[in-house]
C-alpha cells in the first residue's frame, strides 16, 4: 500500500475507534442520597401505580382500545388532547426554569436514564465488585468464576428489565388482567413487553453514558439555557491548581503556593460519563454531582475546606463570591421569566383542570339535507348528537333546544349517559314559519340539564337552516 493510503486508512481508523468502557466507582454522600432517594420515589410510582385501585379499576390507566384514559378520578377522551399539550408546554417550561438555574437537574436525579443506570450499576457492583474488581474481571480470561459473575449480573439485568417491560405495559393493559394472562400474552401485549425490556437493557446495561453523551439532544441545547450566572458543578481552579500529591500540613503547603487538589482522580474514577470536571463544564457532564461527593470525604481527610467542587456560578468562581451573591445573580431576568411562565401555566392548567364539565355536547349537522319542508310549512334540520360522560356515574339528562322563537326539539327529551360512555343519538329540530325570519343560517343552542342536579346545564351552539 502506498505511504499516502496507509496514512488515510490509519486515520480514518482512528476516527472509529472503540469508546473506553466507563467503570464508575461507587460513591457516597448528601448529593449520592439525594440521587438514590430520587430513584426510590420515580421508582415506587413507576411499579407501584398499576397496581392502585381507583372506583373499583387500576387508578392510571390509557386504554387505547377503549380511547379512555383514567388518571386517578378523571376520565379523558382523545377530544382532551389539550391537556396533553399542557403537559408538554409545562414540561418544557420546566426543563428551561431549572437549566437556566442549576444546570441539568433533570439529567442528575430524575432523568430514567440516570435511575435505570444507578439500579443495573447497583447490580453490577454487588455481582462483579467496584471499580478495580471489575477492570480486573474484564481484563481476566475467561474462568468458570468469570462466567458465573458474568452471568448472574446479566440474568438479573435481563429480570429488571423484564419487570420494567411488564410495569410499562400494564398501563396500556390492566396489570392485574396481564398478570393473570402471562402464560398466554398476546403477540402485541408480548411484543412490547419484551421491545421495553429490551430498551432497558441496551440503555441502562450497555450504553450507558452513551446515551446521555452522543443520543440525548439535551446536552447539546443545554449551552443556549445557561450562562455564567448559572450554578454548574465548578472546580475552583485558583483553590486548586497547581495540584499535586500532599505530604505536608495544610498550612505549609497554603504557604508555598500549593493547591487543595491532591490530584488523586477519584472525580474522574466515579463520574458515570467519564469526564474530568476539573477541565471545566463539558457537554458530558449530567450534573449528579458524586464528583463533589467525593471531592468533600477528600478534603475532609487532608483538612482542608469542603467545596473544592462544588455547585457555583462561573462568575461566582472566577470573582470568589459567597453563595449568597452567586444566588441573588441567579435569579436574574431570564430565570424569573422561565419561573413566572411555568407559574402561570402551572394555574391555568389546575383551574381548566379543576373546572372541566362533566357533559361534553358534541352537534354534527346533517350535510345530506341542509334543511327540508315538513308539517304545516315548518323547517326541520337534522342533526348527531354525540354525548361524552366525562365521570364515572351515570347522567340522566333532559334536551331541549333554544334560540329562535317557536323551535322545537322532536326527539325524545330524556337519555342516560352511562358512565365514561359516549352516547350518539339523532335529533330533528323544527321551527314554525316565520315571514320575519331571513334564509340562511341562525344560531340555535341545544341544551342537556342534569336531573340530579338541576341547577347544572350544558350546552353546545349549532346552525339552524332555513332553505330560500
Amino acid at each position: 500500500m502506498p505511504p499516502d493510503s496507509a496514512s488515510a486508512a490509519r486515520q480514518v481508523s482512528s476516527l472509529y475507534a472503540a469508546e473506553a468502557k466507563v467503570y464508575p466507582r461507587s460513591v457516597s454522600g448528601r448529593f449520592t442520597n439525594w440521587r438514590w432517594a430520587m430513584v426510590w420515589i420515580t421508582q415506587l410510582f413507576f411499579y407501584g401505580m398499576p397496581w392502585l385501585q381507583w372506583n373499583g379499576r387500576q387508578a392510571l390507566l390509557f386504554d387505547l382500545e377503549a380511547q379512555r384514559f383514567y388518571v386517578l378520578g378523571l376520565v379523558l377522551y382523545p377530544q382532551d388532547f389539550i391537556f396533553l399539550a399542557a403537559l408538554l408546554v409545562l414540561s418544557a417550561l420546566a426543563l428551561f426554569f431549572f437549566t437556566a438555574l442549576a444546570g441539568r437537574l433533570w439529567c442528575g436525579y430524575s432523568c430514567p436514564q440516570t435511575a435505570y443506570t444507578e439500579l443495573f450499576l447497583w447490580i453490577e457492583r454487588h455481582t462483579e465488585g467496584d471499580r478495580q474488581a471489575r477492570i480486573k474481571l474484564d481484563a481476566a480470561p475467561w474462568s468458570a468464576a468469570k462466567l458465573v459473575r458474568k452471568s448472574a449480573k446479566h440474568g438479573a439485568w435481563i429480570g429488571l428489565a423484564l419487570v420494567t417491560g411488564f410495569s410499562f405495559v400494564g398501563y396500556f393493559t390492566p396489570i392485574r388482567t396481564l398478570a393473570s394472562s402471562l402464560p398466554t400474552l398476546g403477540p402485541w401485549e408480548l411484543f412490547w413487553v419484551l421491545f421495553y425490556a429490551g430498551a432497558t437493557y441496551g440503555n441502562a446495561g450497555w450504553l450507558r453514558e452513551q446515551m446521555c453523551k452522543y443520543i440525548c439532544p439535551y446536552a447539546r441545547f443545554q449551552s443556549a439555557l445557561i450562562d455564567a450566572d448559572s450554578l454548574i458543578i465548578s472546580y475552583d481552579a485558583r483553590r486548586g491548581e497547581p495540584r499535586g500529591a500532599r505530604s505536608k500540613k495544610s498550612a505549609e503547603l497554603l504557604a508555598q503556593g500549593t493547591g487543595d487538589c491532591i490530584d488523586c482522580t477519584l472525580c474522574v474514577q466515579v463520574c458515570p460519563t467519564g469526564i474530568d470536571i476539573r477541565k471545566g463544564l463539558q457537554n458530558e457532564c449530567i450534573g449528579c454531582a458524586a464528583c463533589i461527593d467525593v471531592c468533600d470525604q477528600v478534603m475532609d481527610k487532608i483538612s482542608a475546606p469542603r467545596g473544592l467542587i462544588r455547585y457555583a456560578t462561573e462568575n461566582g468562581v472566577a470573582g470568589g463570591w459567597t453563595r449568597a451573591q452567586m444566588m441573588r445573580r441567579a435569579l436574574r431576568p431570564r430565570v424569573l421569566i422561565y419561573g413566572s411562565a411555568l407559574a402561570a401555566m402551572l394555574m391555568a392548567f389546575g383551574w381548566t383542570l379543576t373546572h372541566r364539565q362533566d357533559l361534553v355536547i358534541d352537534v354534527i349537522k346533517d350535510r345530506n339535507t341542509l334543511a327540508r319542508q315538513v308539517g304545516d310549512g315548518e323547517t326541520e334540520n337534522v342533526y348527531r348528537l354525540q354525548l361524552i360522560n366525562r365521570t364515572e356515574r351515570p347522567l340522566r339528562l333532559t334536551l331541549s333546544a333554544s334560540g329562535l322563537p317557536g323551535l322545537q326539539l322532536q326527539t325524545v327529551g330524556t337519555v342516560t349517559v352511562p358512565p365514561a360512555a359516549i352516547v350518539a343519538l339523532p335529533v330533528q329540530l323544527r321551527l314554525p314559519h316565520s315571514p320575519a325570519l331571513a334564509s340562511g343560517a341562525h344560531e340555535v343552542r341545544l341544551q342537556a340539564r342534569n336531573q340530579e342536579q338541576l341547577n347544572t346545564t350544558f350546552e353546545a351552539k349549532a346552525s339552524f337552516y332555513l332553505p330560500h
